[in-house]
This record gives C-alpha cells, sequence and structure tokens, in this order.
C-alpha cells in the first residue's frame, strides 16, 4: 500500500477536487453524487498500490477513475430508486460559467460529451482522450466531428446572438 502524508494528500485534492467535480457532474447531474464519487476516487487513489509515471499520467488516472466510478453508479439499482421530493433539493452544482454552449455540450450523448469535454475542456488530444476512455484515435475523432456537428444543429445560432 502507498503511503501518503498529509501535504501530499492536500496536493491530490487541491489538484484534482475541481476536474472530479466537473467531469462527475456531466455524468450524473447531481451535485451530491459529484462529491461521492470525488471522495470516492480520492479513496482509491490514496488507499491503492498505484504509481505514476508522470503528472499527465497519474491525471489521466484520475480521470479514468471518476469517469469509471460514474458509469458504475448510473448502473448501479440504487441510482434507479425514487426518492420524494423534499430529498431533491441539492445545491448547485461545482460553479460553472453561464453558457448555452456548455449546456448543449452537457446534453449530448456520452460518447459525444466525453469526447468534446475532455478535447475542449480539459484539453486532452485524441489519441489521450482514446487512451483513456479504451477506444482507438479514430473512434475519438468521429465522436468529436458528430459532437460538434450535434452542436451545430443544437445551438442554430441562437448562442451568437446572446454573445457566448
Amino acid at each position: 500500500m502507498r503511503q501518503f502524508d498529509q501535504e501530499e494528500a492536500e496536493r491530490l485534492v487541491n489538484t484534482y477536487s475541481d476536474l472530479i467535480l466537473r467531469l462527475s457532474y456531466t455524468y450524473l447531474k447531481s451535485t451530491h453524487d459529484a462529491e461521492d464519487i470525488c471522495q470516492t476516487v480520492f479513496l482509491k487513489l490514496l488507499t491503492g498500490g498505484q504509481t505514476f509515471d508522470s503528472p499527465a499520467h497519474e491525471k489521466a488516472w484520475i480521470i479514468r477513475a471518476a469517469a469509471n466510478a460514474c458509469k458504475d453508479l448510473l448502473r448501479s439499482a440504487g441510482r434507479r430508486r425514487t426518492v420524494g421530493l423534499e430529498a431533491v433539493a441539492e445545491t448547485a452544482a461545482p460553479e460553472a460559467p453561464e453558457s448555452c454552449v456548455l449546456d448543449a455540450v452537457m446534453a449530448l450523448p456520452d460518447k459525444y460529451r466525453e469526447a468534446v469535454y475532455l478535447y475542449y475542456y480539459e484539453g486532452y488530444s485524441a489519441r489521450e482522450i482514446g487512451a483513456l476512455l479504451g477506444r482507438s484515435e479514430a473512434a475519438v475523432n468521429a465522436h468529436l466531428s458528430r459532437g460538434r456537428n450535434r452542436l451545430r444543429t443544437m445551438l442554430g445560432g441562437e448562442c451568437c446572438e446572446h454573445g457566448v
């Protein structure tokens, strides 16, 4: 088991918590669930035996772990249960700028949303996204292209009139 000191744990949280929350929220549309995923990923990181070759490898592992945890939660039977109205009142999502483009990206199907989000918001290349998501570079490029086409159709100029 890899041992982390307090300083290293704080560095990880300060460096990656916003990234994990944003990515998790894109999957789950729930701040509380995104916070749970964030805790799960950090717990796995701090108690697992992972070693990383570089900061880029560390970040890629964290993104992959967060995406997988979100997918696991979406597949779980507990997620499909209904709740009372009082449980629906949630706090706001992690602060994101008001943007019809971001709203449109979040409305894309998962495979397009993942590719577009990681490419434009996190700065990964198509090759890196393919490695993160277990897809070929060609598939990622196709998802990016189709995602952009869907965004053009969805936005249809309405964002431009607001100056966004």
